[in-house]
């Protein structure tokens, strides 16, 4: 392939870091105000931002930052990239039950070897199931070169980054950068924008989704250079199609998951603080939940190696110790669908050590029934929708649940707009962002400096043009003038 630099760069973007460590917290609170570690509430105000401690449910004033934390917790102590921020308040003395999504929330994957693993397992789906050659089968994954916020044009064959206007900035046409002319020619010539949503385009916004947004990249420039060796009546478009059912295939027969329940630390990151944060959640009186996608064969495997610190002394008939940090476990949810209410997914009781299904509708009962539910024998479901989940947790209210996710659309807008969960979002990306941002304060001072010396320069030679073309001024005012203008223009 050719070489080429990371389009993370030319978007001046960072890499994906693995670690969950930041997270971005919203509630459906009218207040707007922003916390960072730099912005706290007085203590008088009990709607500013809160650190919570944890172990008793009180709610102390933010005069030290806007964490979550012990009692002996310093933010001196905690790092830019582990802080937890806000963008309005949130008093955690209003919340009953916290929930997390799995796969990439508390199971944070390494993207060297399992975005990887995605990657080469569909490209063995394209050449053995779609007839595509067997040379792509060398082929090598650049984890850091995609990046979140990309998307697809299907059609053209271009990956796109737009701004929050939907103005094309930087466009690549697989890994060639697309001239100005270009992209003007491509998204800036219409009288009617493009909405850039499907099914022209694809959004890169899932972290699963960067392997194959490269492989589209690779396969755009295969067909340019080689329009004879991929099947026969391909467009980019039917490449793009066949990709996602490559994808899909991977993940129907159960290639990857068989492999990460073989070598789970080969594929995701160790995190020591997601038991101590589980028992601090419950020990304050607090329900906590799972509600993941993945089934429960799966589920069981990850979790066990995300808490298997705290229980690898246990013997075998332990394994399945990780569901005492959870009040209730919802496995296969089929999200986002499942924040609907009118879902009528059947909802299963899952038996923990045989993955038996049972029938759970009866006892559950109807999803808008307002009779109180006693408290379940089983903690583990499949299916269901967030009717279930409410009547299993016993909350009376969807403000009292606070839901932490990775996927913006799958996990936050629906939960958000459609319950109005208070939400938290997991954003890799950022920790790096923030440092970055952090490191660099000083520098973006001095150029906001120069920013207003330059423009009041330009004010000042653009007064003087004026002046000297419209006015009707003396020959030695001129001259002053024209010394005056003359001089701006060379440190201009």
């Amino acid at each position: 392939m050719l070489s080429r630099r990371p389009l993370a760069a030319a978007l001046r973007l960072a890499p994906l870091s693995p670690p969950l460590l930041l997270f971005l917290a919203s509630s459906s609170s009218s207040s707007s105000s922003s916390c960072s570690p730099a912005a706290s509430a007085p203590a008088s105000s009990p709607r500013g931002c809160s650190a919570v401690r944890m172990d008793t449910g009180a709610v102390e004033p933010a005069s030290t930052g806007t964490i979550w934390s012990t009692p002996s917790a310093e933010l001196g102590s905690i790092s830019i990239g582990k802080q937890i921020f806000c963008n309005r308040s949130l008093n955690m003395r209003n919340i009953t039950a916290v929930g997390f999504d799995m796969d990439y929330t508390l199971a944070q994957y390494k993207p060297e070897t399992f975005e990887a693993l995605a990657y080469h397992g569909t490209i063995e789906k394209l050449v053995k199931d779609l007839n595509y050659p067997e040379e792509l089968l060398t082929w090598q994954f650049d984890w850091k070169y995609m990046v979140r916020g990309l998307v697809l044009d299907k059609k053209r064959g271009n990956i796109l980054k737009m701004d929050r206007h939907k103005y094309v900035k930087v466009a690549y046409h697989g890994f060639r950068e697309m001239s100005k002319e270009e992209k003007v020619a491509a998204y800036g010539s219409t009288l009617i924008r493009d909405s850039f949503d499907e099914p022209d385009y694809a959004l890169i916004d899932t972290l699963f989704s960067l392997g194959e947004a490269y492989l589209f990249a690779q396969l755009v420039d295969f067909m340019d250079s080689n329009p004879g060796k991929v099947p026969s009546g391909t467009d980019y478009a039917l490449m793009y199609r066949d990709v996602r059912s490559a994808v899909d295939l991977c993940h129907r027969d159960g290639t990857l998951k068989r492999m990460v329940a073989k070598e789970p630390s080969r594929y995701i990151n160790e995190d020591l603080a997601i038991v101590p944060m589980l028992e601090m959640l419950r020990k304050s009186g607090r329900s906590t939940f799972l509600v993941t996608n993945s089934l429960w064969d799966y589920t069981d495997v990850v979790m066990n190696y995300l808490c298997g610190p705290y229980i690898s002394d246990l013997g075998s008939n332990h394994k399945q110790k990780w569901l005492e940090y959870f009040d209730v476990v919802i496995t296969g949810s089929s999200k986002p669908s499942f924040f609907h209410d009118d879902n009528r997914a059947g909802l299963f009781e899952v038996e923990p050590h045989s993955g038996k299904l049972l029938n759970a509708d009866l006892q559950v009962g109807s999803p808008r029934s307002s009779q109180p539910l006693p408290k379940p024998i089983r903690k583990v479901y499949q299916g269901g929708n967030v009717g279930h989940l409410h009547k299993l947790l016993s909350v009376a209210s969807s403000s009292q649940i606070l839901y932490v996710g990775d996927h913006i659309y799958g996990d936050i807008l629906r939960s958000k707009k459609v319950l109005g969960w208070r939400t938290m979002l997991v954003i890799p990306e950022l920790e790096q962002e923030v440092k970055l941002l952090s490191e660099s304060k000083s520098t973006r001072k001095e150029l906001r400096r120069l920013r207003m010396e330059r423009d009041s320069i330009e004010d000042r030679i653009h007064r003087l043009e004026w002046s000297l073309q419209f006015e009707n001024l003396a020959e030695n005012d001129k001259e002053k003038l024209l010394s005056e203008h003359a001089n701006l223009l060379s440190v201009f």
